[in-house]
């Protein structure tokens, strides 16, 4: 998918008819989705001969968040990798969450081996998951879902004009 189809899924995710939250879409299967990123874990565990952690989040637009050790990783450096709770997206992220603009950016850096993030690429893609570059969900955010109420606190995220698409589907709410 390019930037423009992305942006344009971001917008049409962000238009899913929803409860009275912000975390999911109406219809969302939290047993289907525990049970891929059980699978997404696994899988990536065997790929880079050690386990990594899975971990649920509440309150937050996102369910689960895996981590893979630096120790297994090509350039010792630990991964996360988010799955959203809308769309099945994805995002992968080094250490500091918004220091690569993508995959290709880390890579460059010399935070992730092309070998590891071939392998993350081909777990993510295999079992149905939309990776999302971090520099298009660090873009400000222009949707329709109000973000912010002053009748309800809300710890995270910003003021509605410095949320981000990070904010909307990947952040806790």
């Amino acid at each position: 998918m390019d930037d423009v189809q992305v942006l344009a899924l971001f917008h049409t995710l962000d238009r899913l008819p929803g409860p009275d939250h912000l975390e999911f879409p109406d219809g969302f299967d939290y047993a289907s989705a525990a049970s891929r990123a059980t699978r997404l874990s696994d899988r990536l565990g065997e790929d880079v001969g050690q386990p990594c952690d899975l971990a649920e989040a509440q309150d937050a637009a996102y369910c689960f968040s895996i981590r893979v050790p630096g120790e297994a990783t090509g350039a010792g450096v630990p991964l996360g990798v988010r799955l959203s709770n809308y769309g099945c997206l994805a995002v992968v992220t080094t250490p500091a969450p918004d220091s690569h603009d993508d995959l290709a950016h880390a890579v460059r850096d010399g935070a992730l081996s092309e070998a590891d993030r071939s392998r993350i690429e081909a777990a993510l893609s295999d079992l149905g998951y939309t990776l999302v570059p971090q520099r298009l969900l660090h873009q400000r955010y222009d949707g329709v879902t109000r973000l912010t109420d002053e009748d309800t606190f809300i710890a995270y995220p910003a003021p509605q004009d410095r949320a981000t698409w990070w904010t909307r589907f990947f952040e806790h709410l």
